[in-house]
């Protein structure tokens, strides 16, 4: 039995190693400024209030761009989140920064607001990202660099979560430790279609040259389906030095789970053979099984580069991890076979308190979504 688990080991730690050997060639010191630093419109989707929401919307206030507006978008006039933004115009009345009422019938809602948001956008370069967002000063600065050059079409960044609770921690662990090595090592594997909803700068000229984000309004992955037409209009995505954070709610295992399954559902149906392939990336899994089928030094070997790989992707994205944090890798490894097992099959998912079924293309169907938790979500 170990024999055979040899193969699937080899491949595992090959992978490790190619991740770790992925975060070294990750640029650590910003790229040479740009010469030329275009207006840019910063469109922002909110629904209700993410943790430390203000912060994460004040630092796009005090950026270090010359000339940059900021355009807010809500789907209902009650959200929560107005209260925190008028707050925010109130502290910076000199910065163009306004709020968009968008009423919207597309079934991703949040595409349904930036379509209304894009209509509003005076400048020629646009940077999407999510609402619980925290940036650095220089964020503008470096996602914007790129599109100098003709051939890029959007660019991307990665980010880390800060989180309190284990529940939320482990999700925090899963992006630094799962997602984040993913995403450093596709390009090296010649996977350059993907965009993360975390950052997404392209010109607007480009959006409009692959159909704008009405293209994408059926789609739940709508950050991916923007990455892969803009490399199939022939321009490259981008991956910037800079790492933003997003804040994780506090929630509860069931939680954590419900929302780690949609995502394993989402990259399901965006990757299609490519998530059959990747129980072979999983080192624990397999040194486990090595371990328990009579191999323990094999077994060992194999989590040891597990474990390298894991911390050089988390020091790439700057995330401090406890003892108990690396001590909990492997647990959250284990956790992570059974998300990519619920993964494997259902069609429903949980997004933004609405259950959504998907079909194969990762088109959310056109029913009405099931409420399945409370709004909560209004000024008080």
């Amino acid at each position: 039995m170990s024999t055979l688990l040899a193969v699937p080991g080899a491949i595992a730690a090959a992978y490790q190693l190619l991740s770790a050997l992925a975060a070294l060639r990750f640029p650590h010191r910003p790229r040479q400024p740009a010469r030329r630093l275009p207006p840019v419109s910063i469109l922002k989707p909110v629904h209700g209030l993410d943790p430390h929401f203000y912060e994460a919307i004040r630092s796009h206030v005090v950026q270090d761009y010359p000339e940059y507006e900021i355009l807010f978008g809500v789907s209902d006039p009650e959200d929560a989140a107005i209260l925190p933004i008028r707050q925010l115009i109130r502290e910076f009345p000199g910065r163009p920064v306004r709020l968009v009422v968008a009423s919207t019938r597309a079934p991703n809602q949040k595409v349904g607001v930036l379509i209304e948001l894009a209509r509003h956008a005076r400048y020629p370069v646009l940077v999407i990202n999510d609402s619980d967002i925290e940036v650095p000063p220089d964020y503008l600065r470096q996602i914007v660099a790129p599109l100098e050059q003709p051939d890029a079409g959007l660019v991307t960044c990665l980010y880390r979560g800060q989180a309190q609770s284990w529940a939320a921690r482990f999700e925090a662990l899963a992006i630094a430790t799962e997602f984040a090595p993913g995403v450093l090592v596709a390009p090296l594997l010649g996977v350059r279609e993907f965009a993360l909803g975390a950052t997404m700068a392209l010109r607007a000229a480009d959006l409009e040259r692959i159909g704008g984000f009405q293209a994408v309004a059926d789609y739940l992955a709508d950050d991916y389906q923007l990455g892969r037409r803009i490399h199939s209009a022939g321009l490259r995505v981008v991956l910037a030095p800079v790492v933003v954070t997003t804040h994780l709610p506090n929630k509860g295992w069931r939680e954590a789970w419900r929302h780690q399954v949609r995502w394993a559902r989402t990259l399901r149906v965006c990757r299609g053979g490519g998530y059959l392939g990747m129980p072979v990336t999983m080192a624990t899994l397999w040194a486990g099984l090595l371990t328990l089928t009579g191999s323990p030094l094999a077994g060992a070997a194999l989590l040891t580069v597990r474990m390298l790989g894991a911390l050089a992707a988390s020091h790439v994205i700057g995330m401090r991890l406890r003892p108990a944090d690396v001590l909990a890798i492997p647990a959250r490894d284990l956790w992570g076979v059974l998300v990519w097992l619920a993964g494997l099959t259902g069609s429903r998912v949980v997004w933004r308190g609405r259950r959504l079924q998907i079909n194969r293309e990762g088109k959310i169907l056109p029913e009405a979504g099931e409420r399945v938790e409370s709004p909560a979500q209004r000024p008080v």
